[in-house]
């Protein structure tokens, strides 16, 4: 299949729909190309000559429907789209197969880089980096600030009990994705539910939170974060886990070569510790209990990542990096524990 007709978009099916559904919104030939970057759900970028949009699909061949909801991502960015939170303006959901094989949506597209290393970071330059990440804190406080209930989302999760589910799911995750002794799992895993916080009051959680799920443009010389990507895993829960993963994502590696990078050692990234800082001020929130969050998120992590080194073994991952995986794993176990014990 050609780079304008990739698999998974039948470009004459979805004209057919577009027309009857939007009617003169598209005005010449489709074209489409397959977005790389994305981990879950497909991106393809739609054009036909004069505008842009953006497809959002499950995976090909995909089994389990919840865990690629397009109903549910488009719900939350139909609803953020009149607040101050930046999302793509959607313009359709398709919930039926016929057309590309399984639901879907449209939104439009948006100019923007998301920036996914510390290498990507560096021609900006430590000013613009440090304000770049700075802007990203202060997005996070908006999308926090929004009423749930004033925007339709009251009922887009259950905040009840919402730290002990994520703790027990992930647990369970991690004993159905490993055929391997992981030393200090049991440990932090246990830990982490002996120090189980009281959450503040629920609010619209993102889930995956980070630079490279954003899109930052120039606007008048000034960088601004134009979009949030990537809502597949939001939902209405704890907001300090935002944050928890976002300080997490703020803490260099310093693991040469790995395949696993954050943006943290770009020149002008500023220190956790402004960030929990900038976030507490901004939002008024205590954030005492932030250790708990970070160690948190290197706990998932741990446990996805353990999942992708598991199917690795059974050979079921194709790429480069993936036979490196398996040994990143203790570190995010050991950055966990150490977040824990230190606070």
């Amino acid at each position: 299949m050609s780079p304008d007709h990739p698999p998974g978009l039948d470009l004459d099916r979805l004209r057919g729909l577009l027309d009857r559904e939007r009617p003169g919104l598209v005005t010449g030939p489709l074209s489409g190309r397959l977005i790389e970057g994305g981990r879950s759900n497909l991106t393809y970028a739609l054009t036909d000559g004069e505008a842009k949009w953006v497809v959002r699909r499950p995976p090909l061949g995909h089994v389990l429907a919840t865990a690629h909801d397009m109903k549910r991502e488009h719900r939350v960015i139909s609803a953020l789209h009149p607040t101050n939170v930046p999302v793509p303006r959607p313009v359709l959901l398709w919930e039926d197969d016929e057309v590309l094989g399984a639901p879907f949506y449209v939104m439009e597209f948006v100019e923007g880089t998301p920036y996914r290393t510390a290498e990507e970071l560096a021609p900006l330059g430590p000013e613009r980096t440090r304000s770049a990440v700075i802007e990203l804190v202060d997005t996070l406080v908006e999308l926090h600030a929004v009423d749930p209930a004033e925007v339709g989302l009251a009922d887009f999760g259950r905040p009840e009990g919402f730290l002990d589910r994520q703790l027990r799911r992930w647990g369970k995750q991690l004993d159905a994705s490993r055929n391997r002794e992981l030393a200090g799992v049991e440990e932090l895993h246990a830990a982490l539910g002996r120090r189980l916080p009281t959450s503040p009051a629920p609010a619209v959680v993102h889930g995956d939170y980070r630079l490279d799920n954003v899109l930052i443009g120039t606007e008048d010389g000034v960088d601004r974060i134009r979009a949030i990507l990537d809502w597949e895993m939001s939902t209405l829960g704890d907001p300090l886990t935002d944050l928890g993963l976002l300080v997490m994502y703020s803490i260099p590696l310093e693991l040469p070569n790995s395949p696993i990078s954050t943006t943290a050692s770009a020149p002008g990234h500023p220190a956790p510790a402004e960030l929990i800082e900038r976030y507490a001020a901004r939002s008024g929130r205590d954030v005492s209990a932030v250790a708990w969050y970070t160690a948190f998120a290197w706990f998932k992590l741990a446990v996805i990542l353990e999942g992708i080194h598991y199917r690795y073994t059974l050979g079921q991952t194709v790429g480069r990096g993936f036979d490196r995986i398996g040994e990143l794993v203790p570190v995010f176990i050991e950055h966990g524990l150490t977040t824990l014990q230190e606070g």
